[in-house]
């Protein structure tokens, strides 16, 4: 049992890690390359503050472990809600820009709908008739949302070129400088992905082991433990931002990487494998519906800053449901 907790901590530790290098060592590939910062920020940065998850849920998918799959992406998107854009929040109100409210959050809400809807497929087509096992996220689900998620990048690549060729940068971009010769940065891309694997397989292995010395279901863990572990990038790069006077990146940041989970990582591992909702598992979509709504609603709020109180809010209701949901399940 001891072995088994440890080996959950020391996967979740080296997704970390592993997401950090494989960040570093794209950006400083890219840039050898010649590749565009702009480009850059956009997809090495989002990606890899989403490769845990990623890495996690293929692992799961190839394992047959439907639960953790599920539980991971659904519970990383409540977590990156409630848990950081709450922290965030805390430390200094966000303030919302005009392109999170006009493009990034209508389309993580039209993305979280889609989800939800594939999610309640066979009650929908059923007439209300809801079992557990009943509804799969299907390759074609999987392929769906992959062109959903293509739709997103193009459009988000756009805006990126449009604000290069009007002369605009950001500290954001600026921060990706790198002067790795392709050697070394290819050495961090192979070292940080061989981390993922790794750290994954022990994640996902020490999960399903503690879940099962529990006598839990795996979705718990996964909505969990496994959920706020994936987020710690998301968690770290926010705070950091909050701290050095710069909380609005929090919100984009957050909001990049719930599009990137529900689209980008469930299509990917939908394609793999077919993923199962578990028993519990509406209640889990609805929830990661109604906390990305609620951060839709505080956003356009208070002259589009999310301030303290609401912060509070968010970070009662992410503890609240998932004790909730770890009481029910035991019980």
């Amino acid at each position: 049992m001891v072995w088994d907790f440890f080996t959950l901590l020391g996967g979740l530790v080296l997704l970390t890690i592993g997401g950090d290098t494989v960040v570093r060592g794209a950006t400083g590939l890219a840039r050898a390359l010649g590749v565009s910062p702009l480009v850059i920020g956009l997809t090495v940065v989002a990606f890899g503050t989403s490769a845990p998850e990623l890495a996690v849920n293929v692992i799961a998918a190839w394992k047959g472990e439907g639960e953790i799959t599920f539980g991971n992406i659904i519970g990383s998107n409540m977590a990156n809600i409630g848990l950081i854009v709450g922290c965030t929040a805390l430390i200094k109100p966000i303030v919302i820009t005009g392109v999170v409210i006009g493009r990034e959050l209508p389309m993580m809400l039209l993305a979280t709908a889609a989800v939800l809807a594939m999610g309640f497929d066979s009650a929908l087509s059923s007439g209300g008739d809801l079992a557990p096992f009943d509804d799969y996220y299907t390759r074609s689900d999987g392929i769906l949302l992959l062109m959903f998620f293509l739709v997103f990048l193009y459009y988000t690549v756009g805006d990126f070129v449009r604000q290069r060729d009007g002369g605009e940068t950001s500290e954001e971009l600026e921060a990706l400088e790198s002067d790795d010769t392709i050697v070394v940065a290819g050495a961090f891309m192979v070292g940080g992905l061989a981390a993922l694997m790794l750290g994954a397989s022990w994640t996902v292995n020490g999960a399903v082991a503690v879940a099962t010395a529990f006598g839990v279901p795996n979705v718990i863990i996964a909505i969990s433990v496994v959920a706020i572990g994936t987020s710690l990038p998301e968690l770290v790069a926010s705070i950091s931002a909050s701290v050095k006077g710069h909380p609005e990146l929090a919100i984009g940041n957050v909001v990049g990487s719930n599009i990137f989970n529900v689209l980008m990582v469930l299509g990917i591992t939908c394609i793999v494998r077919p993923v199962e909702v578990p028993d519990g598992g509406y209640t889990d979509l609805i929830a990661m519906a109604c906390f990305s709504l609620f951060l839709f609603v505080v956003s356009m709020s208070n002259n589009r800053r999310i301030i303290r109180g609401e912060a509070a809010v968010l970070l009662l209701a992410y503890f609240s449901y998932v004790g909730w949901r770890a009481a029910t399940a035991i019980g």
